[in-house]
């Protein structure tokens, strides 16, 4: 196959209708491959129950089967007191709602590998990125 003469743009600000744009274009190949159109966005949030405002929670989303947890923060004076535990167990129950039996997760060496062990989730890479510093790649089977 010839390459094809099209720009190349490297940003850190795209535009959302281009993400949407790359996104759909995922969602056709894969409803091609596998007739499932099932990705979605997945968010348990924690909130003050005074003001409504989120003080932390969990994003990810669920597809082919898969649970992804793409971030998960609580404020300092919300941690170690079952918050966390209690938005995993939220985002797990969901997943299962949507048919998911994984999940997949990474956090930092620095960040909270010891969390998601506790809670059944399993290393199953490391990837050093220098200074120390390492991404830490975790899965888990649902429902268990």
């Amino acid at each position: 196959m010839a390459e094809t003469t099209l720009d190349i743009v490297v940003t850190d600000e795209p535009d959302p209708a281009h993400v949407a744009a790359i996104a759909s274009g995922l969602d056709e190949f894969n409803l091609a491959k596998t007739g499932a159109t099932d990705r979605r966005t997945l968010a348990v949030l924690a909130r003050d129950p005074g003001t409504g405002d989120v003080v932390g929670g969990l994003t990810g989303r669920t597809s082919l089967g898969l649970w992804f947890v793409d971030l998960l923060h609580l404020p300092p004076e919300h941690r170690g007191s079952g918050l966390g535990s209690r938005l995993m167990r939220a985002g797990e129950a969901e997943a299962v709602r949507r048919g998911c039996t994984a999940g997949v997760v990474y956090t930092i060496n620095f960040q909270a590998p010891g969390f998601y062990v506790k809670h059944g989730w399993q290393v199953f890479g490391e990837v050093p990125s220098g200074d120390g510093v390492s991404r830490i790649f975790l899965s888990k089977v649902l429902g268990e």
